[in-house]
């Protein structure tokens, strides 16, 4: 791993994205009273300490799940709270040797983080802000999207957004994911925009349905066009969704990679 550069933009007054070398986002939610780390992403910088120059403020840090591009940042922080349904993924990650040879080079310990635990229905209280959590397992197993009313904005790490990975071997059937959508879908009137794990800007809350329904259509069998997606854990299939014309998307291009032995 080389280390990679960290590029800043505050997106509305204490509402900082964090971009990683172009590979992975978090969030910096500064509040009154506290501020919250949204996603560590790959740890190519000092996260601590690049956090330390946009705030004073006591910091909380949450992983929305546990893939690396999301969690190998916690190397720089004591205390990271996550799901409890994806501790065994983050763990996973955190013995990948060529991790653990990347955190000899940075002279840090693989294993400084503790976890602690959040679930549907906890919040985080910055002073004047608030995180509230909800779960929606699909990416992941433990994943979680985060809610901040005041600015009716739901930061949805990977598992709401262009390209869905849904091809994992831990991911639930298709259909299991379009319920666990439906279940969340009253956000959509909770929030106006989303930010998620791999962005530069915000996608209007419009995504989380027509994702959904893009969903919907793998599990109905509208699938005849779909074509093959190659990944490093061999060949999935890509169904492309569709977006509402006239709202604002981040590209153009939207799919949910799948197998279709892993739909109904």
């Amino acid at each position: 791993m080389e280390q990679g550069k960290l590029y800043i933009k505050e997106m509305r007054p204490g509402i900082f994205l964090l971009d990683e070398d172009h590979e992975s986002t978090g969030y910096l939610v500064v509040g009154e009273k506290r501020a919250l780390l949204i996603d560590t992403m790959n740890g190519h910088v000092n996260l601590k300490k690049e956090v330390e120059k946009l705030t004073d403020k006591p910091l909380d840090v949450v992983n929305t799940h546990g893939h690396p591009d999301h969690v190998h940042g916690n190397i720089y922080f004591e205390e990271v709270y996550i799901h409890q349904g994806d501790l065994e993924l983050a763990e996973m990650f955190n013995h990948e040797p060529e991790f653990l040879d990347f955190c000899r080079e940075k002279d840090v310990s693989p294993y400084l983080s503790k976890f602690k635990f959040v679930k549907e229905g906890d919040e985080f209280d910055l002073g004047g802000r608030h995180l509230k959590i909800y779960e929606n397992p699909g990416h992941t197993p433990g994943q979680i999207v985060l809610l901040l009313p005041e600015e009716r904005i739901l930061f949805t790490g990977d598992s709401v957004n262009h390209h869905l990975w849904a091809m994992f071997p831990d991911c639930p059937p298709m259909s299991k994911i379009v319920e666990n959508l439906d279940r969340i879908m009253f956000l959509e009137k909770e929030a106006d925009l989303i930010l998620h794990g791999h962005t530069h800007d915000f996608d209007d809350i419009s995504l989380l349905r027509c994702m959904r329904d893009g969903a919907q259509e793998i599990v109905e069998g509208k699938s005849e066009c779909d074509s093959p997606y190659f990944y490093f854990g061999g060949e999935a299939r890509q169904h492309p969704f569709k977006c509402l014309p006239g709202k604002h998307y981040q590209q153009e291009d939207h799919v949910i990679c799948y197998l279709p032995t892993n739909i109904i």
